[in-house]
């Protein structure tokens, strides 16, 4: 049988053009007054102006002007941290301590508890960590530590959308997308092995979500380690966003790769529901010479530490352990099945991921390449909001997320997307979205 095509072409970002979904954005932006002071687009940063709107922005005004909305676009779960971890923090937050600056690479405690559970759990035995203020800062750190602005870097469609932005924003404008199995999402190694390949300028950096965000799959053992081998052999990095390694789903694996030329980051966002106090970490190896260094000239002008009171939650929650978040994992097995259900007006073989993090992957019709629109409408209509595809480079596709609702909370969404997907199956968009979008 012939390979059916990838998800995504090898192509460099053009900053004189843009896709119709940046248009779609920009066309937003103006609608809603931020480019209201025109005199002053000449004196703005055309880094950041050239950088696509934040999906999350959108996505968060949709859910505020869609009545009793849920939630299944963000990436978020429905628990609170562990109660032992917040009961700590009634007499830490009298402490002095507390409210001075803490060191750069965060408090010696929590560093001492985190290489204790590289080691154990993630069997990464050469690591130095540094803590920061979500795992998203850490990912903004290291492009500014590694890269320069005339540097090409790699990236897998469907990918995280704030990876992209970091890239963007630091003036990089050389980004490879490469795709990924059309069955399996994961990330295609025989592209990644030419382009690195190649005798011009090799990427300096190649990026991979393993639980993938968005695709909801995991990447196999030998797949990482051969990505890993591929990158050595170039003289590539290699970053491993690693937030959702306890959101593992049907006898699949979470594997870790360490090496030199390997970072990995980690987040107490997710398994611990500290989405709030913005605690994260970045994992490198100790033999790389020099990036410590470059890692604390950022962190001084960036944040200068994390949150104090927040880094002893996150080593309240390591008390606590794996387990309690196990058994919270548990739970979303339910709304999982529920919302595939939900999807099936789409077809089975238009349903992706669910192997890992919080995320289904699904295929529209193929009239709906403008999935912005149908995300609306979906918001509008049915009061569901979703996640376009086209915010993670594949147009025409929906990101669903089963972790931010308790279970009965997602048997109310998943009866309003199957209504919602029948509708849009049968009829199209009937009462389609409002100009506002």
């Amino acid at each position: 049988m012939p390979r059916s095509s990838p998800l995504s072409t090898h192509f460099r970002f053009d900053s004189k053009s843009s896709s119709s979904t940046l248009r779609h954005f920009d066309l937003w932006c103006n609608k809603k007054g931020a480019f209201a002071l025109m005199g002053s687009l000449g004196r703005l940063s055309s880094r950041s102006l050239e950088t696509e709107i934040p999906i999350m922005v959108k996505i968060l005004e949709l859910t505020e002007g869609a009545k009793d909305a849920m939630p299944l676009g963000q990436g978020a779960v429905y628990w609170q941290p562990p109660e032992q971890a917040l009961e700590n923090i009634k007499q830490i937050a009298w402490e002095p301590s507390s409210s001075r600056y803490g060191t750069h690479e965060g408090l010696p405690e929590l560093k001492e508890a985190l290489l204790k559970k590289l080691l154990l759990e993630n069997k990464l035995y050469k690591s130095s960590v540094m803590v920061t203020a979500g795992s998203n800062q850490g990912f903004l750190n290291l492009v500014l530590a590694l890269c320069d602005v005339t540097d090409s870097v790699v990236l897998f469609a469907p990918y995280f959308f704030n990876s992209y932005m970091s890239f963007r924003m630091t003036g990089i404008t050389n980004i490879l997308v490469g795709p990924s199995d059309p069955d399996t999402l994961h990330p295609d190694a025989d592209w990644l092995e030419n382009i690195l390949g190649e005798s011009q300028s090799i990427p300096k950096l190649v990026s991979i979500v393993n639980p993938g965000n968005p695709s909801g799959t995991c990447i196999p053992k030998p797949l990482v380690k051969r990505i890993s081998d591929i990158c050595r052999d170039a003289g590539s990095w290699l970053v491993v966003d690693n937030a959702y390694e306890y959101f593992i789903y049907d006898g699949s694996e979470h594997f870790c790769v360490e090496g030199k030329h390997v970072i990995n980051l980690f987040s107490f966002s997710k398994a611990y529901g500290m989405m709030g106090w913005r605690v994260g970490y970045i994992a490198y190896s100790s033999e790389a010479d020099g990036l410590r260094t470059q890692l604390l000239k950022i962190q001084d002008n960036v944040a200068i530490c994390a949150s104090v009171i927040s880094q002893r939650v996150a080593l309240g929650c390591l008390e606590v352990g794996r387990p309690w978040v196990t058994d919270r994992v548990k739970t979303l097995m339910r709304n999982k099945e529920l919302l595939i259900d939900a999807l099936s007006p789409l077809g089975d073989g238009n349903i992706k991921g669910g192997e890992g993090a919080i995320f289904l992957w699904a295929k529209l019709p193929d009239k709906y390449q403008n999935d912005f629109d149908v995300v609306c409408w979906f918001a509008q209509r049915h009061g569901v909001v979703l996640l376009p595809g086209s915010a993670c480079g594949v147009p025409g596709c929906i990101r669903v997320t089963f972790g931010a609702v308790t279970e009965t909370e997602c048997e109310l969404a998943a009866k309003r997307l199957k209504k919602g997907l029948e509708e849009l199956a049968a009829d199209g968009m009937v009462a389609g979205p409002d100009s506002s979008c």
